[in-house]
This record gives C-alpha cells, structure tokens and sequence, in this order.
C-alpha cells in the first residue's frame, strides 16, 4: 500500500514545454542510469503541497530528435527519482478533422510504428512480459478530463496516437493509411515511453496537443515547423494553466492504482528465479526492483 504522501508526480515535457511554472523549494537533480543518458537533469519541486520531478524529453534547447531519445534511461530516473505517476505531455498532428490545432487529447490507445528504439528493460537475460492491452492510465484520465474541464480547455478523452519513427514527417500516402486504421493523431515520441512506464510499473497519462493538420487533409498548408511553433506557444500556456489545475487532485490516491498499473509486473516475468543473472537484477533495481 501507498499513502498519499508517497505519491510523486513525474511530468515529462515535450515540444515547447520545457518547465512548470510556479513550483516552489525547487532544485536540479542528476541522476545515473545503467541504462545511459537521460534527456537532461531534472528538476524537482512542490506545487500545492504535491511533489513533482520535471523532466524535458528532448533536453531543455531541445537538441535531441525523436529517434535518439533514451526512453529507458529517461523512465528509469524518473523510477529512481521516487516517481508513481507520470503526465506525458507531447506535440502532435491531426488525422481527425474536428481535432483541430489547439485541441487536447487523452490519448488511450497507441499503434507503434517506431523501428529503430530499445523498446524494453527485459532484453537481456531476463524476459518479462507485461500487459498493453490497456496502454495507459484510466485512472489518471478522469483526473486529467475534469481539470481540462474545469479550466474550459478543448480538451477529448480517448483516442488512438500513431507513434512514427521520425524525425520527417509523413507523406500523403502514409498519413491516409493512418486514418484508414482508425488513428486520431500522430507522433514520435510516446512509443516505447508508454511501453517502459508500465515495465517500471508506474501510472502513464499522455495529453497530446495538436499543433497543425497531418499532410492528409487537401487544400491545407503542408505541415511546416514554423506554423507549428506558432501553435506550440499557445498549447504550452494552455498546458502550464492545465497542469496548474490538476496538480493539486494527483495526490488523492491512498493505495496502489484501481487500474494496475502499480501492480504489473506481478505475473510478468518469466525467467526461473534460479536463472535470473544477478548482474541484470542490479541493472533493474528501480524498475522492477519490488519482484526482483
């Protein structure tokens, strides 16, 4: 069992945003991983009472592109940090025509197209396989739609993200494809980090804000990064004023998540105890420490 005041808070800040506004008895924190580098140190602090460790997924000058992130150095420091739940915050375009730039979704399900990332904490020597059916935190959701609603912010629960490799863009081809499979946005960066945050058995909500139309949609300018950074700025004060909203409901939890998230490693792995090397154990001391 959890109490409320063990209950930490993991923000993870893509595109445009790159800190919290009004944190208090802040400080920068570096932390080593076994599994490399993560994105940037990060920064821990309280807002109303409630812990919350930022970190910005492509570096605070944003110089990491989307394939050369480290989602698993980047999740597992968050891990060793203290975090129990993550809000994961990304920039997005539209395979939907009523989701419109400005638009926020809480993404519930993920195709992931990605190809050339490490996408698992069991790749060597110890096999686990966890559960993605539901990708990501229903319980974190409700919490994220009623501050979303409570601070009249367009803002959708459920949806579908299509996770790219990058860091092009699509072609036409591609992006009608996508909306033939039934997919509300596209991305590259919330695959393998959905995948990881439920290996390291943590609470994952993704809000994806839409900054421009996917190339699909005729007669509409072709997806550029000026006219998305326009977009970014607005999205990014939306989200902070958003953030503010919701921070304070986050520590309502007194127990393990009612989703299971916090439980999902509990019949996931599968390598015999007795062949379990114990270099690969230390390596996953954060992680999956608790059945290890």
């Amino acid at each position: 069992m959890k109490d409320k005041s063990q209950v930490i808070l993991g923000i993870i800040g893509g595109s445009g945003l790159y800190g919290i506004d009004g944190l208090e008895n802040v400080s920068e924190i570096s932390i080593e991983s076994p599994f490399g580098k993560p994105s940037d140190c990060l920064t821990v602090g309280e807002l109303a009472g409630q812990k919350i460790v930022f970190l910005a997924r492509h570096g605070r000058n944003h110089t990491i592109p989307p394939s050369k992130l480290n989602s698993r150095a980047n999740i597992d420091v968050l891990k060793r940090a203290g975090c129990t739940e993550i809000i994961s915050l990304s920039a997005v375009g539209s395979l939907r025509e009523n989701l419109s730039p400005g638009t926020f979704i809480i993404v519930d399900q993920f195709i992931d197209r990605t190809f050339g990332r490490k996408k698992s904490f069991f790749d060597e020597s110890i096999v686990a396989h966890v559960s993605m059916a539901e990708p990501t935190c229903r319980r974190l959701a409700k919490l994220i739609e009623k501050a979303g609603q409570d601070v009249s912010i367009q803002l959708i629960n459920g949806g579908t993200y299509i996770v790219m490799e990058g860091p092009q863009f699509s072609t036409k081809a591609e992006s009608k494809l996508y909306r033939a499979w039934g997919c509300d946005v596209i991305g590259m960066t919330n695959m393998p980090e959905a995948k990881l945050a439920r290996e390291a058995e943590m609470c994952y909500s993704p809000i994806a804000m839409v900054t421009d139309y996917d190339c699909w949609r005729e007669n509409y300018e072709e997806v550029n990064v000026s006219t998305i950074l326009e977009v970014l700025k607005s999205n990014a004060a939306a989200a902070k004023l958003l953030l503010k909203k919701l921070i304070p409901t986050i520590g309502s939890r007194n127990s393990n998540c009612e989703a299971g998230c916090h439980t999902a490693l509990d019949a996931a792995i599968i390598t015999r105890a007795e062949s379990r090397c114990p270099a690969q154990i230390a390596k996953l001391d954060a992680v999956a420490g608790r059945v290890l």
